[in-house]
């Protein structure tokens, strides 16, 4: 996959191409996503929600490949929205590093805030992170 990102995003990058085929061992529709989340990644095509994650350091105290992988999960059903999700593993660094995403959940030791554009809107239980995110999903405008 990082073979395939690296080999296609230098040739679209350069506008060479119109059709990429990415191949991966196991599940072929994998290789979907995988190619539209290259292009996705490379501003070529927009489709649906984006998630981007903190590579976790000392501070993380949740289960954020877990949560991440939730967050993946539900924003699959909203493939109306164009917006990007940012998944934190802590309140200290996590607002900052999620200002580039339209909105954000980073969690701390049993809390966890809502971010909005790198601004918390709203502090809230640690298991309660993913309901809260769920309810913006629903109201977004």
């Amino acid at each position: 996959s990082i073979k395939s990102a690296v080999g296609l995003g230098v040739i679209l990058y350069h506008g060479i191409g119109d059709t990429i085929r990415v191949s991966l061992t196991g599940n072929p529709v994998e290789e979907i996503k995988a190619a539209r989340y290259i292009l996705q990644t490379l501003g070529i095509r927009q489709s649906g929600i984006e998630v981007v994650s903190c590579p976790t350091c000392g501070r993380t105290k949740i289960d954020l490949i877990g949560l991440a992988n939730q967050v993946e999960t539900l924003a699959a059903s909203y493939s109306n929205l164009k917006i990007k999700i940012a998944v934190m593993g802590c309140v200290v660094n996590g607002p900052g590093e999620a200002k580039e995403a339209d909105i954000g959940i980073a969690g701390g030791d049993g809390c966890g805030v809502l971010i909005k554009h790198g601004e918390i809107v709203k502090k809230v239980e640690e298991d309660r992170l993913l309901e809260v995110l769920k309810e913006e999903l629903d109201n977004w405008e």
